[in-house]
């Protein structure tokens, strides 16, 4: 299954003053979070250790990695099965309780979601409110996360 690609970004009313690079920002930045939650997919872990190393040095950026290590791609082998399901319900929601929204909610100064800085410092403002969700996804039904993600 693929999640997302850069490609479907750069396209149409991507903004004209940005690289195409820009397209893989937001994503590389979730696809780096999970990886960083131990949510690696088999794939990088058995056939790209080296690249998982430059992530985890971070001798590239979010971004630069996923172009670089994915090909611009997102798709079910960069997770495991728990950071699957977690993308089928927080990445792929639309509205309020999705990732865009809270991608754009952090940082509310930028025109669009492709204007985001591909930094690690970008990705450290990002960071806990992923947590948070990812948090909540896991906690027991009991707790009520089903609502939040409705």
């Amino acid at each position: 299954m693929k999640y997302d690609d850069a490609s479907w970004h750069y396209g149409g009313d991507f903004p004209e003053h940005l690289p195409d690079e820009a397209g893989a920002t937001h994503i590389g930045m979730f696809v780096c979070w999970a990886i960083d939650a131990g949510l690696v997919g088999e794939i990088h872990a058995q056939d790209f250790p080296e690249m998982l190393l430059r992530l985890k040095n971070r001798d590239l950026t979010p971004g630069a990695w996923f172009i670089l290590a994915c090909d611009e791609k997102f798709t079910d082998e960069d997770l495991n099965e728990q950071g699957n399901r977690f993308a089928e319900v927080y990445y792929l929601k639309d509205g309020p309780s999705g990732y865009l929204a809270d991608y754009s909610s952090v940082f509310p100064d930028n025109d669009d979601v492709y204007s985001v800085p591909d930094t690690w410092a970008s990705f450290e403002k990002l960071k806990p409110i992923i947590d948070s969700r990812y948090s909540a996804w896991k906690s027991p039904p009991s707790s009520g996360w089903r609502k939040w993600f409705k």
